[in-house]
């Protein structure tokens, strides 16, 4: 509502509140706000995956007609290929184990990557799990303060990192290197 200010000479005067003040504003405000924020999350996993589909189409021809030799690489779809990226990214910034890799993939809370481009993820990906193992195994003594029976458990529990055996016993022998 407009405020009624009256001056020294008795004058009424309508002070009118900002623009931003207002409730019409803050509605049109919320609903953009919104509006934004759902368009971040959700969008078209199709539409991008077709369009990705279409350029790598595009390229792979011309890359075809370009150069004719016998040394081609297997045809990838780009879900494989945005799997297989994922994956490295997973290994190489976050230290995760294979197993780790494969369930943030395939996962629902995850990635919801299918399982056979998981697999193919799995397969192809470049990463040193040993280096991974130890990583972690340091992260768990210097900040929580950990025994090496207990990284190890930690290491190896499904309910944990996922690592094999053999990747838990690389990192507790190196692990005051």
């Amino acid at each position: 509502m407009a405020k009624k200010i009256v001056d020294e000479n008795g004058n009424v005067y309508v002070q009118k509140k900002p623009f931003y003040k207002r409730v019409w504003f803050i509605i049109l405000a919320v609903i953009v706000v919104i509006a934004a924020l759902s368009n971040m999350g959700s969008g078209s996993d199709s539409a991008k995956t077709n369009s990705t589909d279409n350029q790598t189409t595009t390229s792979t021809q011309s890359s075809q007609e370009a150069t004719s030799s016998s040394s081609e690489k297997p045809k990838v779809s780009a879900e494989f290929t945005a799997a297989l990226a994922k994956a490295n990214s997973y290994a190489n910034t976050m230290s995760m184990s294979k197993a780790g890799v494969y369930d943030q993939l395939t996962s629902q809370a995850g990635e919801k990557f299918p399982a056979d481009a998981a697999q193919y993820a799995i397969d192809n990906m470049k990463a040193d799990f040993n280096k991974n193992a130890l990583n972690k195994a340091k992260s768990y003594q210097s900040q929580m303060q950990m025994s090496t029976d207990a990284i190890r458990d930690q290491l190896t529990s499904e309910a944990g990192e996922k690592f094999t055996p053999e990747e838990a016993n690389y990192a507790i022998q190196h692990l005051n290197d």
